[in-house]
This record gives structure tokens, C-alpha cells and sequence, in this order.
């Protein structure tokens, strides 16, 4: 997977190779089956139709990363990962050797960290601006529990980088946002 930003199609021009990931980048990368399916289908209730990637990690260096799951957020090998389509955010964005390492030490920190299904159902209420979503504006921002995407993005704001200049609230962020981030 490292230097495969995607795997190209027939329809598609050949995908020229990224350096491999440094400790700190991220990617998001396609969900095959039920819970891939499960993951489009909250994206397009947030809004990000049926957006092509559904899960999102920070890379930490020596063929691991830290992904969030149901089962709470683990470490976890990138080989896993080897043959999936992904993006990556390596070159990207600029990080200096202390963000990155930042970035790198909240991941591991946030080992453990309960995943939140109901953070996708949150997520929707305020896309769709139902009346209740200022109730989960605080329960989004706590980062005591987090889908992948939040995990990926609560990381880069603990090391001071803000991913979305666009004044979201905290923990609004979808594996599709992010995938947008890398396309534009």
C-alpha cells in the first residue's frame, strides 16, 4: 500500500507513486463488505454521498498505524492494509519533525478510545440541521470516545495542525472529509 495513493482503473490514468509514508501522515482507505457498506451509507446521511473511502488511520512509523474500531482504537499493522485502495496524505501537508511526532504520540495515546456509532448519527443531525444537533455538538467534541475520522483529525489538532480551515465544530469529520482534503 505505501506509494499507492490508488489503484488505478481501467477508465483511469496511471497513478504516479508517493514517496512512502513518514510517522504522523494519514490515509483513508475503501471498506470492503457490511460494514464498509454501513460506513457509506452514514456518509451519505452526513451529506458526503456515497463517498469511496470509509475508513480513515494515522501511520506511526516501523509498519504500524492506529485506527479506531468498535472495539476501541488499536495498533495495528499496515500490512493489513496491502491491496486495499487508499490515499494518503504523505506530502501533503507540511509537518515539521515536532508535529509529526506530536501527531504520532496522540495516536498512541489515544490507544483504547471507545469508538462512537453514535457519532455518525450526530454527525447526520447537524448536516441536516435537525433541531437536537446543538444537544451533540459537546458529545461530538469529546474525544473520550471517536469514529476513525475523528481519531485521525483530533490527532492533528493535538499537535496544532488544523486540517479544515473552514470553522466545523471539533470532531466533525467524516472518512469522506478527509478523503476530500487529499483530491482538492
Amino acid at each position: 500500500m505505501p506509494g499507492t495513493p490508488e489503484t488505478p482503473t481501467a477508465s483511469s490514468t496511471p497513478v504516479v507513486p508517493l514517496p512512502p509514508p513518514q510517522p504522523g501522515d494519514f490515509a483513508v482507505v475503501r471498506m470492503a463488505g457490511t460494514v464498509g457498506r454501513l460506513i457509506r451509507v452514514g456518509q451519505w446521511l452526513n451529506g458526503d454521498g456515497f463517498a469511496d473511502y470509509e475508513h480513515a488511520f494515522v501511520y506511526v512509523g516501523d509498519g504500524e498505524l492506529v485506527q479506531a474500531q468498535p472495539g476501541g482504537a488499536v495498533l495495528e499493522q499496515l500490512a493489513d492494509f496491502d491491496g486495499r485502495p487508499a490515499l494518503w496524505s504523505t506530502g501533503r501537508f507540511e509537518l515539521t519533525d515536532e508535529q509529526r511526532d506530536a501527531v504520532v504520540a496522540a495516536a498512541r495515546g489515544y490507544l483504547g478510545t471507545p469508538y462512537s456509532v453514535l457519532d455518525y448519527f450526530a454527525l447526520a443531525s447537524h448536516h441536516l440541521h435537525l433541531p437536537v444537533s446543538p444537544l451533540f455538538k459537546g458529545y461530538v467534541a469529546d474525544s473520550r470516545h471517536m469514529i476513525c475520522s475523528q481519531l485521525v483529525d483530533q490527532c492533528y489538532h493535538d499537535a496544532g495542525v488544523r486540517l479544515f480551515p473552514d470553522g466545523r465544530w471539533p470532531g466533525y469529520v467524516t472518512p469522506g472529509d478527509l478523503a476530500g482534503l487529499l483530491h482538492s
